[in-house]
């Protein structure tokens, strides 16, 4: 699994990439340089994974449960290995997961799933509800993978309330009432979050991101 580090020390930034991107998307579109700044300047330290979309979500030649398999190995892939590295490299406590797109629900997912390890979430333009994906397949493993479903029935919403949750979005993005329902089913769990809706005719693609990573990476 190949990754890029960006900066020196600060806050680190866990990058998750869009649907069945790769690691080097983020600089590509100018995402690093829309922080340069702040990188330079230590206050972030920025780390692109690579994906595994193609093997596990989008992978339509193989059954929905080996779908699942293979996303749960990523995540273990990111809890042993990334994050290690990451602490090793840089131990400022804080610790920012991030996404765009199919990049945001595996920020928020990975967040929630493992809220002692995450101290903010940064989401940009999501879609959170995997369903879609499993031509109707639904397990345990499901559940426990799609925040819409697991957020839903939670009872101890306050155990994510030390994390900065930041779900922004725009007024023509596909994804914004995705957006408006997770906020919804976080507020009703009194999960503290942070939803931002963009005006401008702002849409679903890098050229609002760039600022969004600007306002709400730091």
């Amino acid at each position: 699994m190949d990754l890029l580090v960006f900066g020196h020390e600060g806050p680190k930034v866990l990058v998750f990439p869009t649907s069945m991107g790769r690691f080097f998307e983020y600089e590509d579109n100018k995402m690093i340089a829309a922080v340069a700044d702040r990188l330079e300047a230590g206050q972030l330290q920025i780390y692109c994974v690579d994906g595994v979309d193609s093997e596990s979500w989008y992978n339509k030649r193989a059954h929905p449960y080996w779908r699942v398999q293979r996303h749960s190995q990523y995540e273990r892939y990111v809890l042993n290995d990334v994050l290690p590295l990451m602490w090793n490299k840089n131990w400022n406590p804080r610790v920012i997961v991030t996404g765009c797109s199919f990049g945001a629900y595996h920020a928020l997912n990975f967040a929630m799933r493992h809220p002692d390890k995450v101290t903010d979430c940064v989401c940009m333009g999501g879609a959170y509800d995997i369903k879609k994906f499993l031509n109707g397949w639904y397990s345990d493993e499901v559940y426990f993978n799609n925040p819409p479903d697991y957020l839903a029935n939670c009872t101890d919403g306050w155990r994510y309330n030390h994390i900065r949750t930041v779900l922004a979005t725009g007024e023509w993005d596909m994804c914004w009432n995705d957006n408006e329902r997770m906020a919804g089913i976080m507020r009703g769990r009194g999960i503290r979050h942070e939803l931002y809706v963009w005006g401008d005719h702002s849409y679903h693609d890098w050229p609002w991101w760039r600022p969004m990573a600007r306002e709400y990476l730091r």
